[in-house]
């Protein structure tokens, strides 16, 4: 079956779209200032073709922030957030945390690119993921009721963010981080015993 020039344009576009998003997600996973001619000669095309594309630095970087969090979103819904509160929060946070080791750089472009509003739409699934398990351990009477919900979940995603802060500048090694990032926020959740 032959292929016509429209559908041989249109198949060609697929592939420079997609080169496009592979090179910029591993450049801004690495640095979260890689420049678009950067990006461009990695793809393999020029800036034009880029642009085309892309009509913005803002527009290629919502897109690899929502090709991230679909890709996030697959593998954190593969989670067992079944049993214990705890256990399950203990799996949920290590999964988190080595895709936010993976892919924290492409948070901070998108967080200097995108607005408010966008951040806060590319990160609602995962929010939504952890406000649940959240809402069942303080239910089931083993996560902390004596604070605001929302304060808890912003204070998950300070340590996440934190310690990729500190992973960054050496001061603790990602498998480190791993630990430091579960015992720390099982240790904010946990009631307290009465004294």
């Amino acid at each position: 079956m032959a292929i016509d020039g429209v559908t041989a344009k249109r198949a060609d576009a697929r592939r420079n779209v997609e080169s496009i998003l592979d090179a910029a997600t591993a450049l801004l996973a690495a640095d979260p200032a890689v420049s678009v001619n950067e990006i461009a000669r990695a793809a393999g095309v020029g800036r034009v073709t880029l642009y085309g594309h892309f009509p913005s630095r803002a527009a290629l970087v919502e897109a690899v922030s929502l090709r991230v969090i679909a890709s996030t979103n697959q593998a954190l819904s593969a989670v067992d957030l079944d049993g214990d509160p705890r256990d399950a929060m203990a799996r949920l946070l290590e999964a988190t945390w080595q895709l936010t080791y993976r892919f924290g750089a492409i948070v901070l472009a998108a967080s200097d690119a995108l607005t408010p509003e966008e951040m806060r739409r590319v990160h609602e699934e995962p929010a939504r993921r952890m406000h649940a398990l959240v809402e069942r351990g303080r239910d089931e009477g083993v996560f902390r009721r004596d604070m605001p919900l929302l304060w808890q979940l912003t204070t998950i995603q300070a340590v996440l963010h934190g310690a990729a802060g500190a992973v960054h500048r050496g001061d603790v090694t990602a498998d480190d981080a791993t630990r430091l990032v579960r015992d720390t926020v099982l240790a904010a959740l946990a009631v307290t015993p009465s004294g």
